[in-house]
């Protein structure tokens, strides 16, 4: 934390994580809704806000095991003390002799004295499920790995630009950045700079997409006058990136159930100068707008609504607004939504499911599932279809991504082949 404290900023963070820590919406919606509240906030009291509220997140059940009672205050204080990087004497003038003298206690609780779930910031039922298929060791490997900060990932538009380019011209404005270690297409930048500002962002040569989503487009691998649907495109970033990888050729049918979402596409399409894509609002899975491709698809991409727990990094609060509850409901809207989708293929045609999850259940079971009950579809392997596009990247037959050994999302893929009908 590079700022001097006021007081001042420990009340506006205080008042910021009044309004976020209920849970009942995203966070960083909540935080946007607070900060069109308090227009009169900085830049960099907006950042240092931001970044107070998802720390706490990501360390919620270690503060509040510590603190003596958990108010918005008292785990802003602990999170200042035992995470930031301030020392207690930065903090004293700003806090009463009680909360000095609990800090001081609280600042010598080691982590390491926790029960499993406190270090690893995971609820209970998350660490049940865990344990399904990791020791320990992994378990907390896991979840140290998604207490730190994500980095920012850009994808370039090779439509308009190269790699190369883009890294010159970020740097010219004093924005660091490297090569993503897998993705041919990925730029990782140094720190958070604000990207969207930027005349390439403006002019549609970059967006911005963790390293993880962009080997989606690897896997799927789209030839130029294919048809493809992208079954949940959400916002459209998938979308984009396939229809740069078609030279703007062939035809994109991005279908997504959220009017919002595909409204947030049309100025990013805008921008990327494509003219292969073409966003669809549908009712749901069954809508008659995807019944009438059954069968004339040569690709389909289904990044099927999940739990999000791979994201935790980026979306800490996920852990308090998911439950086995909330899991169960989504693996029947990912079994309903992959069997819809495979209905679109032609034979020989491809599709790729996949999650930003690491739970087993949202992932390598829903796809063996469908297998077995569609005997016509082959199980693609994921390394070899990345190793065909020069990508060195081997998790095996799935693609399993984990922030700690690829420094992406946690993210999953599958790859699946269609046969001819069974008659």
């Amino acid at each position: 934390m590079t700022m001097r404290l006021t007081p001042a900023h420990l009340d506006m963070a205080t008042a910021a994580l009044r309004t976020v820590l209920p849970l009942q919406r995203p966070a960083d919606s909540l935080l946007r809704h607070f900060f069109q509240d308090n227009r009169k906030l900085g830049v960099h009291d907006r950042a240092f806000i931001a970044e107070i509220v998802f720390g706490i997140l990501r360390h919620r059940f270690f503060l509040e095991r510590v603190v003596e009672i958990a108010t918005p205050r008292s785990l802003l204080l602990a999170y200042l003390a035992k995470f930031s990087g301030m020392n207690l004497r930065e903090l004293t003038p700003l806090v009463s002799e009680t909360e000095a003298k609990r800090l001081a206690e609280m600042k010598a609780v080691s982590l390491e004295s926790q029960p499993l779930g406190v270090q690893a910031e995971f609820p209970e039922w998350l660490l049940e499920k865990l344990r399904e298929f990791m020791d320990d060791g992994a378990i907390l490997d896991l979840g140290r790995s998604l207490q730190a900060p994500a980095p920012l990932d850009l994808r370039v538009n090779t439509q308009l630009a190269t790699r190369e380019e883009v890294i010159e011209l970020l740097r010219k404005d004093g924005i660091e950045g490297m090569p993503t270690p897998y993705s041919p297409l990925g730029i990782r930048l140094t720190g958070k700079p604000a990207i969207n500002r930027h005349e390439a962002f403006m002019s549609g040569k970059i967006e911005v997409q963790d390293e993880s989503s962009q080997l989606l487009g690897y896997l799927l691998a789209p030839r130029r006058r294919d048809m493809v649907v992208d079954f949940c495109a959400g916002a459209g970033g998938k979308s984009l990136m396939l229809g740069a990888l078609m030279c703007s050729q062939g035809r994109i049918y991005a279908f997504d159930n959220s009017e919002k979402r595909l409204n947030n596409l049309k100025p990013r399409l805008k921008r990327s100068g494509l003219s292969n894509l073409h966003p669809q609002l549908i009712a749901n899975e069954n809508d008659i707008k995807v019944k009438r491709l059954a069968g004339k698809i040569d690709r389909v991409l289904v990044d099927a609504p999940c739990s999000g727990l791979g994201t935790l990094r980026r979306n800490p609060d996920l852990k308090w607004r998911q439950s086995p509850q909330s899991i169960e409901e989504l693996k029947c809207k990912q079994t309903a939504i992959l069997s819809s989708a495979a209905n679109l293929l032609k034979p020989g045609g491809r599709l790729v499911y996949a999650t930003c999850s690491f739970l087993p259940e949202e992932n390598q079971e829903i796809v063996e599932n469908f297998i077995a009950n569609n005997p016509r579809f082959t199980l693609l392997n994921c390394a070899e279809l990345l190793r065909q596009q020069k990508i060195p990247l081997d998790t095996g037959v799935f693609m399993q991504l984990l922030p700690r050994l690829h420094g992406t999302d946690g993210f999953f893929a599958a790859a699946l082949e269609s046969g001819k009908a069974q008659t």
